[in-house]
C-alpha cells in the first residue's frame, strides 16, 4: 500500500494532555507553539498545580487585611450592605448581563469556559457565570453575593492574549475564593450609583442614605486594596508571574504596549515601588490619587507581585502541597 503523500509523518506527531485543562492533543512539531484546542492555552510538558486545599489567608495581600479590618470595625456595616443589596436587588445584575451580554458556555465561547473551569479547579471555587460583554472600557469585574456572576468586556479580551485572559478571569475567581463578593458588590453599586445617569434616582438616594459617608469611603479604600489579593491567586493560575507583569503593562499601555519594552516595564514598576517606600511626598500623592480610583495603578500592581514573588513567599506557597493531575 503507498503512504499518502500529503499526510504528516507519524513521527512528527505527538499526543500531549494540556498542563491546564486536561484535554488530550494530537500536535505537530512546529517549534513549541501548538496550542490546546479546548482552552487555547500553550501546550506544555510543565506540571500545573492544583490547590486541594487553598486557605485565602494564603495569598491574601496585607493592604487587603488591614482596610478589611478597619472597614468590619464601622459599627452596622454588615446590616447597612445587606439592607443596600436588599434594595437595588441582586438579581438586577443577573437580568442586566443575560439581556445584554452574551452567556459564556461550553457551546458558546467554549475556550472562555474552559478558562474559567482552569481557574475554578486550580483555586478550588464552584463554576460562577460568565459573560462578555461589549464595551469601549477595558475592564472586568465580579458581582452578585449568593449566585455570583463574572463579566469580562469585549475590548480587554480582544487585546489580550490566551494566558493573560485566563489571568484576568483567575482574578475574577480569586474575589469570589477570597470571599470579597458581599463587599465588592456594594462597591461596586456605589460606583455605579455614582453616575450622573443614575445619582438623581429614588433607588440611588435610598440606598446611599443607606451607609453613613465614613462606611463609603472605607469600603471603597478597601476595594482598591483587595484588587492586590486578586492578582495575587491570579499569579496561583497562571504560575508565571510574567503573565501578570504583560497583562499590566496592557492596561498601562493600551494598544501601544506592543510597542514597549518589557523589561523597562518591570523596572519602572520597581522604581516606583522603591520611591513609594522610601519617599514620603510619593506615598502622599500615590495615595491622594488613587482614593477617587477603582483600582490601583497597573504599575503598582506589577510592583506589589515582583515583590510577592522576590519574598519567596510565592514560591513557599507552590511547594508546600503535592501536584495534583489536571482532570
Amino acid at each position: 500500500m503507498e503512504e499518502n503523500e500529503n499526510a504528516p509523518a507519524a513521527e512528527n506527531r505527538e499526543s500531549i494532555r494540556c498542563r491546564y485543562c486536561g484535554q488530550r492533543n494530537q500536535t505537530r512539531d512546529n517549534g513549541g507553539s501548538a496550542k490546546c484546542g479546548r482552552c487555547r492555552l500553550p501546550l506544555s510538558d510543565e506540571p500545573h498545580k492544583k490547590f486541594a486545599d487553598l486557605n485565602k489567608h494564603d495569598y491574601i495581600h496585607p493592604a487587603d487585611s488591614r482596610a478589611l479590618a478597619a472597614l468590619r470595625a464601622i459599627p452596622g456595616i454588615d446590616s447597612a450592605l445587606k439592607k443596600l443589596l436588599a434594595v437595588t436587588g441582586e438579581s438586577a445584575i443577573r437580568v442586566i448581563f443575560t439581556a445584554s451580554a452574551v452567556k459564556v458556555t461550553p457551546q458558546q465561547c467554549p475556550d472562555l469556559h474552559a478558562k474559567l473551569q482552569v481557574a475554578c479547579t486550580t483555586l478550588g471555587v464552584d463554576m460562577p457565570e460568565l459573560f462578555v460583554q461589549q464595551s469601549p472600557i477595558v475592564n472586568a469585574f465580579t458581582g452578585g453575593v449568593e449566585r455570583p456572576v463574572i463579566v469580562l468586556h469585549s475590548s480587554l479580551i480582544e487585546r489580550l492574549t490566551d494566558e493573560e485572559v485566563l489571568a484576568v478571569v483567575a482574578h475574577e475567581v480569586g474575589h469570589i475564593h477570597a470571599e470579597h463578593v458581599l463587599y465588592l458588590t456594594a462597591a461596586r453599586l456605589l460606583e455605579l450609583l455614582a453616575n450622573a445617569a443614575l445619582a438623581a434616582t429614588a433607588i440611588a438616594k435610598i440606598a446611599l442614605e443607606l451607609l453613613s459617608m465614613t462606611m463609603r469611603s472605607a469600603l471603597l479604600a478597601w476595594a482598591r486594596r483587595a484588587e492586590l489579593s486578586c492578582d495575587r491567586a491570579a499569579l496561583l493560575v497562571t504560575q508565571d508571574p510574567h503573565v501578570i507583569g504583560r497583562t499590566m503593562m496592557k492596561l498601562a499601555g493600551g494598544t501601544y504596549a506592543s510597542k514597549v519594552d518589557y523589561e523597562q516595564f518591570l523596572a519602572q514598576a520597581r522604581d516606583f515601588q522603591k520611591n513609594y517606600d522610601e519617599k514620603a511626598l510619593d506615598r502622599f500623592w500615590a495615595d491622594i490619587i488613587t482614593a477617587g480610583l477603582s483600582h490601583p495603578f497597573p504599575i503598582w500592581r506589577v510592583s506589589e507581585i515582583l515583590k510577592w514573588v522576590d519574598s519567596g513567599e510565592y514560591k513557599a506557597l507552590m511547594t508546600s502541597e503535592p501536584q495534583i493531575a489536571a482532570a
